[in-house]
């Protein structure tokens, strides 16, 4: 027998689940199936040994429409903020550096030359026009300032946001807001103080957050919402369009328990990472299947690791550090969990969470999790005082942790934006299209829910 869904949400990672869960909301039955055991994607939280473990992002930035959506779930009231003014720093000569953040920060601290500091003030005076063809990361910095910025300073947070190489990742696609700024007025600086000023002010200012037990809080509360309209342990393994036009229609072949099934849809929303979407999408458009194929990730290991605070010299006061490639560690940076966030550590003990791997070192995840607990270990001991083995330890594995906005991304999924053209009723969510922060994914997650509402409501006019 075969069922009609109005929407049919293939993925439940956030992205998915936000996206289900709009549509529900606005009156659209939607469905929403997994082919994992359990939804929310690299969001996992763990309460074990008194620790709480995020085994995947460790926090978020708030967004109105990330506080919107706790508003609606009743989960406002489990929101944890950070401290702040929780101090980041850089791994430099053995050493943590606080990391210099502001401008005047930046031209006070002596972690940079006067020739790395002349770059900056370089551009704030002078004039520059990008080049027509897509720039990388690292070429960017180095044009308009210089490599010790790059090295010190950019690379480490592109690795902390992306576990990118700055010497690939497209800075159109993974900064737009750096190149719109030169193009608009040769200065990134002064094209950064100009958008700033045209815009209307904020009435939300972001904070970094988490929830009192983990942020798989949030996936807890969206599954529970959706009840039996999200299905997991569901694959789905074709995916054909069956009337075209505005009035396109799919018919979805899923396989649950061994067994075939078969639904037609009006909205087929694919909320997969994009080797899998590129898949499902082969049949519709096998030209841009391959392009969205083609899309790399970053793998990451994410190793977690208790000590007690008598082992550790260091205060541990602040967010954590990141480390620059120039200082040849494998480990990318170390974030203080129980610094950050209330009980992420039994009484008398800290958490720290550190990643290793990356675009820049893919060959971390071939060494087993002893191996990896082990070296982040020895790499971070000199760096905080620690004299003393940790008590606790946990490593997870994510062979495709995070896309890469490489160069050449913005062409690969032109044909996903409003703009482009693109199978009718076909839509698309997920890290890769608006950014990787969760806040970013419910934002394109919902702003797809409400297109399928717009169009269904133009329909029934």
């Amino acid at each position: 027998m075969t069922v009609h869904v109005p929407a049919l949400v293939v993925g439940a990672g956030i992205s998915g689940l936000a996206c289900a869960y709009s549509l529900r909301k606005s009156g659209i039955d939607a469905q929403i199936v997994e082919t994992s055991p359990r939804p929310g994607g690299m969001i996992r939280s763990e309460r074990r040994d008194g620790y709480i473990l995020e085994l995947g992002p460790q926090s978020f930035s708030s967004t109105p429409q990330l506080v919107g959506l706790c508003r609606d779930l009743g989960i406002e009231h489990e929101l944890v903020t950070a401290p702040p003014r929780a101090p980041r720093f850089l791994a430099l000569g053995g050493q943590l550096k606080p990391a210099p953040l502001s401008p005047p920060a930046f031209f006070t601290s002596s972690l940079f030359s006067l020739r790395a500091k002349a770059s900056v003030l370089r551009d704030l005076f002078g004039h520059t026009a990008p080049p027509e063809s897509d720039e990388s990361v690292a070429a960017f910095i180095r044009r308009k300032f210089s490599a010790e910025l790059l090295d010190k300073l950019v690379g480490p947070f592109v690795s902390g946001i992306y576990a990118g190489d700055p010497e690939k990742l497209s800075l159109r696609s993974s900064f737009p807001q750096l190149h719109e700024a030169e193009r608009a007025t040769g200065s990134v600086i002064r094209g950064m103080l100009r958008a700033a000023k045209s815009k209307p002010k904020p009435h939300h200012k972001p904070t970094l957050q988490s929830f009192r037990e983990g942020n798989e809080t949030l996936v807890r509360a969206l599954a529970a919402s959706l009840g039996p309209a999200l299905r997991t342990e569901v694959s789905v393994t074709e995916i054909q369009r069956t009337n075209a036009g505005v009035s396109a229609s799919y018919e979805v072949t899923l396989t649950a328990d061994g067994s075939p099934e078969k639904i037609t849809t009006d909205n087929v929303v694919l909320a997969t990472p994009t080797q899998v979407t590129a898949s499902l999408f082969r049949a519709v458009d096998s030209e841009f299947a391959a392009a969205l194929a083609s899309i790399e990730y970053a793998p990451i290991a994410v190793v977690s690791l208790g000590y007690t605070k008598s082992a550790v010299g260091h205060s541990l006061e602040g967010f954590g550090f990141l480390i620059p490639r120039p200082e040849k560690l494998r480990t990318l940076g170390t974030v203080w969990n129980s610094s950050l966030f209330p009980n992420r550590a039994p009484g008398g003990h800290f958490l720290l969470t550190s990643f290793i791997g990356g675009a820049t070192d893919p060959q971390a995840l071939a060494l087993s999790p002893d191996e990896l607990a082990s070296l982040v270990h020895k790499e971070i001991a000199p760096l905080l005082q620690i004299h003393e083995a940790p008590c606790f330890s946990n490593v997870a594995l994510y062979p495709c942790a995070l896309p890469q906005y490489n160069l050449g991304h913005s062409e690969r999924i032109a044909r996903l934006s409003e703009c482009g053209p693109r199978p009718e009723n076909l839509w698309f969510a997920g890290n890769y299209l608006r950014g990787p922060a969760i806040g970013a994914c419910i934002e394109q997650a919902q702003w797809v829910a409400q297109e399928i509402c717009g169009r269904r409501a133009k329909g029934a006019v």
